[in-house]
């Protein structure tokens, strides 16, 4: 027949260390039958004369279980298995009593108590009693261990869900560069702007992560944009230029149904071209009823435009202090000013520069003509 021990081996190899047993009364011959008992089945035991001892044992030494007489001075037994199911949740308790009253016993179960016995008791019933109550406490250790496991599980699930999606949102912005080839560049760029300015602005990791991905694929939408219109060299018509200021609102409708719990990212994509005095689209918001990561996204994306260069292009690329100065007197009209001042800041600690003309492969791609300053980029 297999001791007490035995039966708990299993659980007790997985948790690194060798069974202990506390052992409560306030009778020391008592202590010391139960004491012996359980050393005969491979415990290292030790002893406390009432609750308060016990809590002062369990602090310097945890246990794996804790036999209790119920009715002590000091703290009696009840006190105790609520002390230690607070503080230790994984040490079995074992109540005993010398009354024997069901309605007792119900209550300590219910406050955690693995088993309840009464007085005066057989050493094999206390054998039967611990094996039983050790038998419980393994299975809850593994349920919470597989629970625990299970939660891990699922958060690498939605970890690779969310790469997954994130892989299907950068194949629609590569779809984009087939037809418009400025995109690549300038997007990735604008991502890298937006982050910085709103690092300078303390918004929170996860915001900034979600503001950087806007900024990647803000301008998704002109994938519903003719291609003769996004490609044009020239100057466009009134018309064209309405249709190709659609791509805010066209970008918007083709994520929400993937973005829903993205906010910042859709905020970013349907609201980068509108102002701060309301003269913007789709909805000619202002001020702060732009949302924050908008008007960020509107000063990394026209701050881009202005310093993004082309050999072809009939006016040279602005110079970083010139797009910069720009930015600046456009606060207040067409810039949030405090967005300004977090991306003037960013500038002086050079985590926005001005991009080389080979960035992003940029230099081989036409540079779009209704995006020559920041006026044109968001009027």
């Amino acid at each position: 027949m297999q001791t007490v021990t035995e039966q708990a081996e299993s659980t007790t190899r997985s948790e690194g260390a060798k069974l202990r047993c506390l052992v409560v009364d306030d009778e020391p011959r008592l202590r010391q039958v139960l004491v012996r008992l359980m050393e005969s089945d491979g415990f290292a035991c030790r002893q406390a004369a009432n609750g308060v001892e016990a809590l002062e044992q369990l602090q310097r030494e945890p246990a794996t279980l804790v036999l209790s007489d119920l009715r002590m001075p000091h703290m009696d037994g009840i006190e105790l298995l609520r002390q230690v199911r607070a503080r230790y949740p994984d040490i079995g308790v074992v109540l005993i009593s010398a009354v024997a009253e069901v309605e007792v016993a119900v209550s300590c179960l219910a406050i955690g108590a693995m088993d309840y016995l009464t007085k005066p008791f057989h050493l094999e019933e206390v054998r039967a009693r611990v094996a039983q109550a050790l038998e419980k406490r393994r299975l809850i250790l593994e349920n919470r261990q597989h629970q625990t496991m299970l939660e891990d599980r699922v958060a690498e699930q939605a970890r690779r869900l969310e790469q997954m999606f994130l892989g299907s949102i950068e194949m629609l912005a590569d779809a984009l560069e087939v037809k418009d080839p400025y995109t690549r560049g300038h997007s990735a760029r604008v991502s890298r702007y937006a982050a910085a300015i709103a690092r300078r602005l303390a918004i929170p990791a996860g915001d900034v992560r979600q503001i950087e991905l806007g900024g990647h694929v803000h301008d998704i939408g002109k994938i519903g944009v003719r291609e003769a219109v996004l490609n044009k060299p020239g100057a466009l018509t009134e018309e064209e230029y309405q249709h190709i200021m659609t791509h805010p609102l066209v970008g918007w409708r083709i994520l929400s149904p993937l973005l829903r719990d993205a906010p910042v990212i859709l905020n970013v994509v349907r609201s980068h071209h509108e102002r701060y005095d309301g003269r913007g689209i789709p909805d000619a918001l202002s001020g702060e009823g732009i949302p924050l990561e908008a008007r960020i996204a509107a000063v990394a994306d026209s701050f881009d435009a202005m310093t993004s260069g082309r050999p072809y292009r009939r006016e040279a690329r602005m110079t970083l202090a010139a797009a910069v100065a720009e930015v600046e007197r456009c606060a207040g009209t067409q810039f949030d000013p405090e967005v300004v001042r977090a991306f003037v800041q960013a500038v002086d600690a050079g985590e926005i520069r001005m991009p080389a003309l080979d960035d992003e492969g940029a230099a081989d791609r036409p540079f779009p003509s209704y995006l020559r300053s920041s006026e044109a980029a968001d009027r």
